[in-house]
C-alpha cells in the first residue's frame, strides 16, 4: 500500500503514542510519534505533514501552544487535539485558534478516525463539517468529524 503522507502523534503518554500509531498506519499514513512537542519541532518533518494530533497537556509545549506556535510560523497543519483533562476554556481557545479536532480520552477509533479524515479532506467528493457536542461524560466537549456525501446534501 502506498502512503497517505505523514501523520504524527505528540504525547507524553507513550502508550497513547504507540496505540494511535497501529490506527493510523492501518488508515495507509506513516506515523511518527513523539514524546515531547520540541521533539517533533526538530524533528525537521514539518512539511510533510498532512495531520498533527497533540495531546493538550504535556510538560514545556502544550499541543494547543504547539499548534499555535506552527500557524504563526507559517507551518499550518491540521491538527486534532486530544485530552483526558477537558476544559471549556481549552476546547473555546482550540476552536479559535482553528484546530480541526478536540477529541477527548478515551475516544473511540471511529471518532479519531473521522476527525483524520475531516482533517485531511479524504475521501474526494465528500462534504466535511467539525461539529460541537456534549458527548463527555466529564461535562467537556468533543469535536467530531461528520462526512456527508455531496449528492445528499444536493438533494
Amino acid at each position: 500500500m502506498l502512503s497517505k503522507g505523514v501523520v504524527s502523534i505528540v504525547d507524553d503518554d507513550e502508550s497513547v503514542c504507540l496505540g494511535t500509531m497501529d490506527l493510523i498506519e492501518s488508515m495507509g499514513y506513516v506515523a511518527q510519534t513523539f514524546t515531547r512537542a520540541e521533539d517533533f519541532l526538530r524533528s525537521g518533518l514539518l512539511r510533510q505533514m498532512r495531520c498533527l494530533i497533540a495531546d493538550v497537556q504535556m510538560p514545556g509545549m502544550t499541543g494547543l501552544e504547539l499548534h499555535e506556535y506552527l500557524v504563526r510560523s507559517g507551518n499550518s497543519i491540521p491538527t486534532i487535539l486530544i485530552t483526558a483533562f477537558p476544559k471549556d476554556a481549552d476546547h473555546a481557545r482550540a476552536l479559535r485558534a482553528g484546530v480541526a479536532g478536540y477529541l477527548i480520552k478515551p475516544f473511540s477509533d471511529r471518532e479519531l478516525l473521522a476527525c483524520i479524515r475531516a482533517a485531511v479532506r479524504e475521501p474526494p467528493g465528500t462534504d466535511r463539517r467539525i461539529e460541537t457536542a456534549h458527548l463527555s461524560p466529564h461535562g467537556g466537549f468533543l469535536a467530531l468529524a461528520r462526512t456527508r456525501d455531496r449528492s445528499e446534501s444536493e438533494r
